[in-house]
């Protein structure tokens, strides 16, 4: 648990990140860095777009395309990824996912036709919301239930 005083005082800061698969200190320490004030975003949307995760909506007219935003903070949208790549991850010899929640969502975004990077993408915008309730509310991480026909 990363127990660190903010500037401030406003806020002491007891975050319980590590409670999440593929978060140790170091991550975490880094998530921490790089959010900084966790208070300062209202919503998971306002953090996404700040990381970068946000697409940019560009249009004119009746034509609205979205695209994949080159801005915001490229540090943090890199922890992320590599993040959502561990999500990923299957145990080499039981073949069992880290995460199967995560494991059931990528597949079911494949499934939905979005190709391998976007699915990657999706995930990093749950981890996003993840990331913004573990901090504000400073609890540990569950691992949603995912029945065994769901996991396939």
């Amino acid at each position: 648990m990363i127990d660190i005083s903010s500037k401030g005082g406003e806020h002491s800061r007891g975050f319980q990140l590590e409670s999440m698969t593929g978060i140790d200190l170091v991550t975490a320490a880094q998530l921490v860095a790089e959010i900084g004030d966790i208070y300062l975003f209202a919503t998971p949307d306002k953090l996404a777009r700040f990381a970068g995760i946000a697409p940019v909506i560009v249009g004119s007219g009746n034509k609205v395309r979205n695209y994949k935003s080159k801005q915001g903070n490229r540090v943090l949208h890199d922890i992320i990824k590599s993040l959502a790549i561990r999500q990923l991850l299957v145990t080499r010899s039981t073949k069992v996912p880290r995460n199967p929640y995560f494991h059931w969502y990528y597949e079911q975004k494949l499934a939905a036709g979005k190709t391998k990077q976007q699915a990657i993408v999706c995930i990093m915008r749950k981890l996003v919301n993840v990331i913004f309730y573990l901090m504000k509310t400073k609890k540990a991480y569950v691992i949603p239930e995912v029945s065994i026909s769901e996991a396939g």
